[in-house]
């Protein structure tokens, strides 16, 4: 049996049956605003104040403020702490971006995580990592380097990804081959209002609830509801995913 990490999100660990598998690399998949930022920066905290295990964070989009503002929003209460002890780096986007030349900034970061003591890694997001790059062949080749280092120095990491539509997307990306899960968050409109699910679609060495269940944003973060029948926030079936015509209701 590998040995297992803790997410720290309430029901998701339990679908998880126990967490991910250390030195994982795993893809958290959602359209805008399903809440991936929020479920990185849940998994960092948890580690930290739940487990001793420090955690870096990666971010091309917010600044340190930002995030710091955004962690103390949804309970985070310990997150300054954690910073300026040490307990969680922060690369945010003035770090990765002050140098203008992206690549030797990647390599600087890389050699960082190489002598690193930290446990747990979030990027957020790869979407914006990959837009770096000219063509596939170079993104390729620095995606497999930076995921290869990650698992090298021990790390047990979350890469957040973009995608435009609001169900999980047919099309397999590269990303997708080159990491050990995907978990989705959807955001389903219903009405004047949304529910929100997450769906563990992928996740290598371990078994999987292969359902998807809903969950919801609050003070504390993100909590999953693993006992609650699919859908049953609907009231109707589930939302349909392939492609051709919608089966009728």
């Amino acid at each position: 049996m590998p040995e297992l990490v803790e997410t720290g999100i309430e029901g998701l660990d339990s679908i998880l049956n126990g967490g991910i598998v250390k030195n994982a690399a795993v893809l958290i998949s959602g359209n805008p605003g399903t809440g991936k930022s929020i479920l990185g920066m849940q998994y960092l905290y948890s580690g930290v104040a739940d487990h001793g295990e420090g955690g870096i964070y990666l971010t091309f989009e917010e600044s340190e403020a930002d995030i710091e503002e955004a962690a103390l929003s949804i309970g985070f209460e310990q997150w300054p702490e954690f910073v300026e002890n040490g307990d969680i780096k922060v690369y945010d986007k003035r770090t990765l971006l002050r140098d203008g030349d992206f690549s030797g900034t990647l390599d600087r970061i890389l050699d960082d995580l190489q002598s690193t003591n930290y446990d747990r890694l979030v990027l957020d997001s790869l979407t914006m990592f990959q837009l770096f790059f000219e063509d596939e062949k170079e993104q390729r080749h620095y995606l497999l380097k930076f995921i290869d280092i990650l698992k090298d120095s021990g790390l047990t990491s979350l890469l957040t990804t973009e995608q435009s539509a609001v169900f999980p997307e047919t099309e397999i990306g590269l990303e997708n081959f080159l990491t050990d899960g995907n978990i989705y968050l959807v955001q389903s409109p219903a009405g004047s209002t949304s529910n929100r699910y997450v769906w563990v679609a992928k996740m290598r060495k371990q078994p999987i609830k292969n359902s998807m269940f809903p969950m919801e944003i609050g003070h504390g973060g993100i909590k999953v509801y693993e006992q609650a029948a699919g859908f049953s926030m609907v009231g109707e079936s589930a939302p349909f995913f392939g492609g051709g015509e919608q089966p009728e209701r």
